[in-house]
């Protein structure tokens, strides 16, 4: 079996030594000869799209046609007619009838990639062409039946999309008798310097150039990298080098340059059993802040009428100092100098209030009357004081107000005003 591996290696461009990957490629080799439905799982960029190959070539199918579709590129409104077919007339533009990739398919294979992203309304299809191999064209009422074998990949987490209702539970047991899955390269960790010299190596040839070489440090560095995006990151940054660095050795700060967010590559910690207390987004974040700032202002109005209903002497209840220490601590709390919190004891503390009537209220503070919006009030405020600026000279105060004299006789009897 290891030299079958091996072969199968050597033949699809597969690299790499990992043992969970090896396991991978026997899985998709015992699984080849029979007519089981398999699923592809794992994140995008780590080369789903070979083990489909791997399993047709190696099937009784493998002289027949191998399709793959990619679920996720076709817009949701034609995905049915192109993988059912449709028939003459059976929507806006369907001048012709047409065959569908399960018709066209029969006796081979089909490659359904990134599967998650179908509609319901096409999963219901594909879960009866799985059952039974039984399909109805867009616009026909004619069963049709085809004999061909599916093979499903997708990157999406299947049990989160089935429990969000996004994918049907039954045709996920059902694409999935036989589950692969593919590990990522930051698992593979002896593999990417490896995939990384043959990707040199390949570009070097592409483009005519010497090779590019990694020195220790930046070897060390290419296998601590995280590579969120995979093979095919590691492939694009080889590119990138070989093409762009006129240096062939290439060193470990040179590296970094080429590694977007080198140093915030280690994973976030997520705490899965969060309270309900938790913001799922920003929305309720300010949400909570305005009721918080709500409860505050509900606070000081309470401590308020307090100070105006009580004319000679005030008397801190325990619970309003609380609410004064609160408000303290958060301004200080922002205060760059750490300024010293004035300490508030918690025993009652009486203010003599003078009895003057003139500072009887020396407490409080002035309020100002919002000033009026209205435009009624404000064309009547400009024309009493343009008449009162020219001692009541309706020409002079016409023209100030850039309105002709007639215009102004009308304001006046209009808003009633007295000369």
């Amino acid at each position: 079996m290891e030299s079958s591996t091996i072969n199968i290696k050597q033949r699809f461009g597969i690299i790499g030594n990992d043992p969970i990957l090896n396991r991978s490629i026997e899985k998709a080799m015992r699984v080849s000869p029979t007519d089981i439905s398999v699923l592809v799982t794992g994140e995008s960029g780590v080369g789903k799209e070979s083990y489909p190959k791997i399993i047709h070539q190696l099937s009784h199918r493998k002289h027949n046609k191998y399709i793959a579709v990619n679920c996720g590129a076709i817009p949701e409104g034609t995905i049915d007619s192109e993988l059912f077919g449709h028939e003459k007339g059976a929507f806006t533009g369907a001048a012709n009838s047409r065959k569908g990739y399960f018709e066209v398919a029969d006796g081979g294979t089909i490659f359904l990639d990134e599967v998650g992203e179908l509609p319901l309304t096409t999963q219901v299809r594909l879960l009866r062409v799985l059952e039974n191999g039984e399909f109805i064209k867009v616009g026909s009422s004619d069963v049709l039946k085809t004999n061909v074998r599916i093979v499903a990949a997708t990157n999406l987490d299947m049990e989160e999309a089935i429990q969000k209702g996004k994918f049907r539970e039954d045709l996920y047991y059902r694409l999935s008798t036989v589950e692969i899955k593919i590990p990522p390269l930051r698992n593979r960790k002896e593999d990417i310097h490896l995939l990384f010299r043959k990707f040199a190596s390949d570009f070097a040839k592409k483009y005519n150039m010497p090779t590019i070489r990694l020195d220790d440090s930046a070897q060390k560095l290419l296998t601590l990298y995280r590579w969120n995006g995979n093979i095919r990151q590691l492939r694009n940054v080889a590119e990138q080098l070989s093409v762009l660095e006129e240096k062939r050795d290439i060193s470990i700060s040179l590296l970094q340059t080429y590694l977007p967010d080198f140093h915030s590559t280690l994973p976030a910690v997520i705490n899965k059993n969060s309270s309900s207390s938790d913001f799922s987004n920003e929305r309720e974040i300010l949400y909570k802040i305005l009721f918080d700032m709500k409860k505050d202002l509900n606070d000081l109005k309470k401590i308020t009428n307090h100070l105006k209903n009580d004319n000679r002497s005030v008397n801190y209840k325990e619970e309003e100092i609380n609410v004064f220490e609160k408000l303290h601590k958060e301004k200080s709390s922002n205060d760059d100098k750490g300024a010293e919190l004035i300490e508030i004891k918690e025993k009652e503390s009486t203010f003599n209030v003078s009895s003057s009537p003139e500072d009887k209220y020396h407490f409080a503070e002035e309020i100002n009357e919002e000033e009026t919006l209205s435009i009624h009030d404000k064309e009547l405020e400009l024309i009493i004081k343009a008449l009162e600026r020219n001692n009541g000279k309706r020409k002079a105060a016409a023209i100030e107000l850039g309105i002709s004299e007639r215009t102004l006789y009308r304001k006046i009897k209009q808003h009633d005003i007295e000369l």
